[in-house]
């Protein structure tokens, strides 16, 4: 890419916003000119306005530091700066399908991790190694909201992530039934120990509205475009479970699932550390070399020491294994707010920038 794409982060202050700050460091296609939050944030410097609340790894990248916080809600004046815009704001429901909206109108693509719009029939929801076609559902977007660049497209919720990727590279199998309980930390609630001290050696076991999403999100992902919309895929059935648990940063997932062709434990490794898709294809900056690892080690995959693989952007399976009542059981562990999160969104707009979607305006 000769020039780089001028990106806005809307929700920039919260915790996704920051890790989205984090991630856009250096980034060879994007760079960050326009950090938006409430009112209260704005005309603060973005360092003024996070304060004492920066959460990651790293110090707040010094081409951040210094910019003025614009007003989420000026749409105009803040799309006018940039070619396009990652959402994480923490707004209600209807709120944010409005905003989001209003600046796909100004003819900005907004890339949301956002629940919001992942029901609406011609928005995408995609994880791009699985269902990058689905991007093709965009120009019937655009008809409805008479725009010629402007469009939303998401990105699914973090707790299918650990076990999404083994039921499309497991499609040719019949996935058929799945029961999972996820573990989820508590980095997906927008918290760290310190904000969140009742976690430490804790469980809740109950995530509001996490296992309707978590049963029926994989669905759309596995499903197709017809008539200008998405339609979810009819199986597998997939009940789950989701609970909170005293880990920072790792969703981890336990499965139990049966398939239409019984295939063996060898054939479903050798399909998971095979498994890829567009990025790796096209090489996006982001992607993971190798989307899926699987380790053999029965005491594998630990949050602590297997979260970060491929810089959190890839996904690890363990514990393969068959089952008395199911064909097989595993389990599956994903970065919650990299791949779940900022980091699935950035590897989005990656392709999307690669296919043509997103351009300088």
């Amino acid at each position: 890419m000769d020039q780089k794409l001028k990106v806005g982060i809307l929700g920039a202050t919260g915790m996704v916003g920051q890790r989205f700050i984090a991630l856009l460091e250096n980034h060879p296609w994007f760079e960050v000119v326009t950090v938006a939050a409430s009112p209260r944030s704005a005309g603060k410097t973005y360092e003024e306005a996070v304060g004492d609340r920066w959460k990651m790894e790293t110090p707040i990248p010094e081409a951040v530091k210094n910019l003025v916080v614009a007003n989420v809600n000026e749409v105009e004046q803040v799309a006018a700066s940039v070619d396009f815009v990652f959402s994480a704001v923490d707004m209600t429901k209807d709120e944010i399908k409005a905003i989001e909206e209003a600046y796909a109108k100004t003819e900005t693509p907004v890339v949301s991790n956002n629940s919001a719009h992942r029901w609406t029939p011609d928005v995408p929801m995609v994880v791009p190694e699985i269902n990058a076609d689905h991007f093709d559902v965009i120009k019937d977007q655009k008809k409805r909201l008479g725009t010629k660049r402007g469009f939303i497209a998401v990105k699914p919720n973090c707790s299918i992530q650990s076990y999404a990727p083994c039921l499309a590279a497991w499609a040719e199998f019949g996935p058929k039934e799945v029961v999972a309980t996820t573990y989820q930390a508590i980095s997906g609630a927008g918290k760290n120990f310190k904000d969140w001290p009742e976690m430490v050696e804790n469980i809740i076991p109950y995530i509001g509205g996490e296992e309707e999403k978590s049963e029926q999100e994989p669905l759309r992902v596995l499903g197709k475009v017809e008539n200008g919309q998405i339609v979810k895929a009819e199986l597998p059935k997939i009940t789950c479970q989701c609970v909170r648990v005293s880990v920072l940063n790792g969703h981890t997932a336990a499965v139990f699932i049966n398939f239409e062709k019984k295939p063996t434990k060898e054939q479903l490794i050798e399909k998971l550390v095979n498994f890829k898709g567009f990025p790796q294809e096209e090489k996006l900056p982001s992607a993971p070399k190798q989307f899926v690892q699987y380790l053999e080690d029965d005491n594998r995959p630990q949050a602590a020491l297997d979260v970060d693989y491929e810089n959190g952007m890839g996904v690890t399976i363990g514990r393969l294994r068959e089952d008395s009542m199911f064909d097989f059981k595993f389990i599956g562990l994903s970065h919650n707010t990299v791949r779940g999160a900022a980091g699935g969104a950035v590897l989005c707009a990656e392709a999307l920038a690669a296919k043509g979607y997103i351009q300088a305006k």
